[in-house]
């Protein structure tokens, strides 16, 4: 069975403050938020940029990391983060929103394009792209609507109904990944 007593950094992507605080664009801050409260663990205010919660998965350390930037800056927080902790690449992973993924649909791989999600992309200029991501489907908006209007929104009453078992699926791939290996938890999320 795959085990890493390395420690991980766990990065959910978003935009601060209240206002995109229950967008589609913060669903990897939503995960990371559930993931810390599963694990009884309090965040604190780290100089990285980032409010970061540390707990242990199966005796594997965790950092988990809500930054405190706004998406296309993704990169500078968590690289900071990453040398603090002494996190290589391989140990990173980057909870997102995905277009391209009906909501609550939920897909894990390490490596690949950015897809035009500007927090990525911040990330793998500085990381190149071999990190694992866990990408959390919103699915695309209907009619015209400009992407980068959805993505700003709330979820709609329907989703809402939804989101909360979402989010903590999410945090059950984060630890699946952690404790089991991507080849198992792909088997298990990828939908």
């Amino acid at each position: 069975m795959f085990r890493s007593k390395e420690r991980w950094l766990v990065v959910g992507l978003g935009n601060p403050g209240a206002e995109y605080e229950r967008t589609r664009h913060n669903i990897g801050a939503m995960v990371i938020s559930q993931l810390a409260n599963s694990n009884s663990a309090k965040f604190t205010s780290h100089k990285s940029r980032a409010d970061i919660a540390e707990f242990k998965i199966n005796g594997t350390a965790i950092v988990a990391a809500k930054l405190r930037c706004y998406m296309n800056e993704s990169g500078g927080p968590t690289k900071s983060l990453a040398d603090y902790f002494k996190v290589k690449p391989d140990h990173l992973i980057a909870i997102h929103d995905e277009l391209d993924i009906p909501f609550a649909a939920i897909r894990l791989k390490i490596g690949g394009g950015d897809n035009g999600h500007n927090g990525l992309k911040s990330i793998t200029k500085i990381f190149g792209s071999d990190y694992f991501r866990i990408r959390m489907g919103i699915g695309r908006p209907i009619g015209a609507q400009d992407p980068a209007d959805f993505v700003l929104k709330p979820f709609s009453s329907q989703e809402r109904g939804a989101l909360e078992d979402f989010v903590s699926k999410g945090a059950s791939a984060v630890e699946a990944l952690i404790t089991d290996g991507l080849d198992i938890a792909q088997t298990r999320f990828n939908s």
